[in-house]
């Protein structure tokens, strides 16, 4: 089923694109064969985003998949990035020079590019081991497999995810005489909460990105800054795994949406928070560095997925002193996800071990090795318990999880192939929009809208 495929010059753009995201181009390595230890035997190479230490840690999974396939020696490899646009800029920088891994670990943000240009549908491998998986798609929700479907074929079997609820800091809840929310709130309701917080903490901490930033807000607002619609196929894999579901092809983002008048009402709002000290303006990049704050009371609120709750335990915060709530309702209540899974490279002769261990990876056994404490949510629900979260996760863990049986339109990050200029034009424009009176949020909308449609255009050349 391996087939070779020449990285194209929209790929080249693609990495360039990328590049430009992480802005780290110029401090790269060359990234050529001579970095890959190793380089020419027989083992699969199996890349992750991490380092040497976060390679060593999946060390027990490969070994106890060589237990089981004695005939496939694999190599577990890490390339260190300072988010997933680095870390996919960087592959398709490996491809182009020559090195290519057999097998590579990818999250939502980049599922389209590799669907795209460098990987291996699974479809045809999936329905001959039709029973060796049908254990994973019945423990798995249908959403998390459609968010990596893509023009009718499945790319990755989704291993684990997170989708945007609020955490609520209950010690700053208690010190100004203020209640855990409902699981009905709204936004209103999320406005007062704030007020209530202001003066002793930032009342609301949110990050400039896709996820966790101003997306969020457009999901409950029943719109999106990019025109979403769904593909076409996949009915075969559906009726197999899913009877009964009506589920599409996966999801396409064709266009800008940005001017759209709820896209400017959600951007607004958000304005307003930020104008009236009620959030904090966002800064680029995820929300590692804010564990510390969040744990010690200076935060009383942030959108984040079950990924924070292993690191707010080793930051010292107990259950007791924090909450997670449903995102707040506006005219809907839809969440958005982020998931990630391993990919076959369309460039790998080993395609057939290559879905080997793609197979094991979503067993049970091996995603128990994989997930063994609350450093996110795994797919499969029968893993999201109360042994997985007891002493160390809030009360109500289990809304990770209830997000995608309660609110079942809940979708994915709007990530296209052109995902990387696609962000990089979002948090630009989110910027100035945020950064001036009401009347520059269309202004910023307007230039959001150009560089997405030129986006959109390049691509379509």
């Amino acid at each position: 089923m391996a087939t070779r495929s020449p990285l194209t010059r929209r790929a080249l753009l693609g990495a360039a694109g990328l590049a430009g995201v992480a802005g780290t181009a110029a401090a790269w390595p060359r990234l050529t064969g001579s970095d890959i230890p190793g380089r020419g035997d027989d083992a699969l190479t199996v890349l992750i985003l991490g380092t040497a230490q976060d390679a060593a840690g999946r060390q027990q999974i490969a070994d106890a998949f060589m237990e089981e396939h004695p005939d496939i020696p694999v190599r577990i490899q890490s390339v260190q990035a300072t988010d997933w646009g680095d870390f996919f800029a960087k592959i398709l920088t490996m491809v182009a020079s020559g090195t290519q891994p057999d097998v590579v670990y990818t999250a939502t943000e980049g599922a389209q590019l590799f669907a795209e240009r460098l990987a291996l549908p699974l479809d045809d491998y999936l329905l001959r081991d039709a029973d060796a998986v049908r254990d994973y798609f019945e423990d798995v929700h249908p959403s998390l497999i459609e968010a990596f479907m893509y023009k009718g074929s499945l790319y990755q079997l989704p291993l684990d995810f997170n989708a945007a609820n609020m955490y609520l800091n209950l010690d700053v809840l208690e010190r100004n005489g203020l209640e855990m929310p409902g699981e009905d709130w709204n936004r209103d309701d999320f406005t007062e909460l704030l007020r209530g917080m202001q003066g002793d903490a930032t009342p609301y901490y949110w990050t400039n990105r896709l996820f966790g930033g101003i997306v969020p807000w457009l999901y409950v607002n029943d719109t999106s800054f990019l025109t979403e619609e769904r593909a076409q196929g996949g009915e075969q894999l559906w009726s197999t795994f899913y009877p009964g579901e009506e589920r599409s092809g996966g999801y396409l983002w064709t266009g800008s949406n940005a001017t759209h008048e709820r896209v400017h009402e959600s951007v607004e709002y958000l304005r307003t928070l930020v104008q009236d000290g009620l959030a904090v303006r966002p800064e680029e990049g995820g929300g590692n560095t804010l564990v510390g704050l969040f744990a010690s009371g200076r935060i009383g609120s942030t959108p984040a997925g079950g990924y924070w709750v292993q690191g707010l335990a080793e930051g010292g915060m107990t259950p007791e002193q924090y909450d997670v709530q449903f995102f707040p309702r506006w005219r809907t209540q839809r969440h958005q996800f982020g998931a990630a899974g391993y990919a076959v490279m369309k460039t790998t002769e080993k395609a057939d071990q290559a879905w080997e261990w793609i197979k094991f990876t979503a067993s049970k056994q091996a995603m128990q090795l994989a997930f063994p404490t609350p450093s996110t949510t795994p797919t499969r629900r029968s893993m999201v318990t109360d042994s997985l979260y007891t002493g160390v996760g809030p009360e109500h863990w289990s809304r990770f999880y209830d997000t995608l049986d309660r609110f079942p339109t809940s979708g994915p990050i709007p990530a296209p192939p052109q995902q990387a200029a696609v962000e990089t034009a979002l948090i630009r424009n989110i910027s100035t929009a945020l950064s001036g009176g009401a009347g520059g949020v269309a202004r910023a909308l307007a230039a959001l809208d150009r560089d997405l449609r030129a986006v959109f255009t390049e691509e379509d050349a």
